[in-house]
């Protein structure tokens, strides 16, 4: 594939089974259950990229995209009072993504990362490809261990 992104050149490093899966962008429609209709995948399979701060620190937390992260969990699982999420304007500036293309792969510095324990009884998740349109299904194990997550609960 021409253009692959920095997730896609980090699991093929480290010699990591994923697939590709494309989506039409024209329509606008990027929010994750819209991309789950789109590419024809259960929704619980789909997971969304969300990054947090709380004073110079940033973490992220991928959770299934119907779901709504519960910033309290999200803070007990990071070690901190209170998180707040990164605004759209400086996500690209933190991770070296947009919104919409965030992946949890590939962000430009290694950052905390926890993703939601339902993924542990999946076989596969599908996650950003790191850009508008490309998604990346692999094994949930294979992306924790590719970011050092954990699992943990987050959502409401």
């Amino acid at each position: 594939m021409k253009g692959k992104t920095n997730g896609m050149r980090l699991l093929d490093s480290k010699k990591i089974m994923y697939e590709i899966i494309t989506y039409e962008v024209d329509d606008g429609e990027i929010n994750g259950v819209a991309v789950g209709k789109k590419i024809n995948k259960p929704v619980d399979m789909v997971y969304k990229t969300l990054v947090a701060r709380w004073d110079k620190s940033i973490y992220v937390f991928v959770i299934p995209v119907a779901e709504e992260l519960d910033l309290k969990k999200a803070a007990k699982a990071a070690g901190e009072k209170r998180l707040e999420m990164v605004a759209v304007k400086d996500l690209l500036k933190e991770t070296g993504y947009i919104r919409g293309g965030c992946s949890p792969i590939g962000m430009k510095k290694i950052y905390p990362t926890y993703i939601d324990k339902r993924a542990a009884l999946l076989e596969k998740v599908i996650v950003s490809g790191g850009k508008i349109g490309f998604q990346i299904e692999l094994s949930p194990n294979d992306l924790v261990g590719v970011v050092n997550a954990k699992y943990v609960d987050l959502i409401k």
